[in-house]
C-alpha cells in the first residue's frame, strides 16, 4: 500500500470516527464503554492464568 493511500485511509477513518461521536455521543461511549470491558475481561483471563501457573 503506498503511503499516499495509508494517508487517505487514516484521515477517513478519523473522519468517521468524529462523526460518529458529534452525531450520537451516547452510542459512541456505548461502544467505547464495550471496548474497554472486553480489554479488561481478556487482561484478567491473562493474569488468572499466569496466577494458576505458579
Amino acid at each position: 500500500m503506498s503511503s499516499g493511500l495509508k494517508r487517505f485511509l487514516g484521515i477517513v477513518a478519523v473522519a468517521v470516527v468524529l462523526f460518529f461521536v458529534i452525531t450520537n455521543p451516547t452510542g459512541a461511549a456505548d461502544v467505547v464503554q464495550s471496548i474497554l470491558a472486553i480489554i479488561g475481561n481478556a487482561l484478567s483471563s491473562i493474569a488468572t492464568f499466569f496466577r494458576s501457573l505458579f
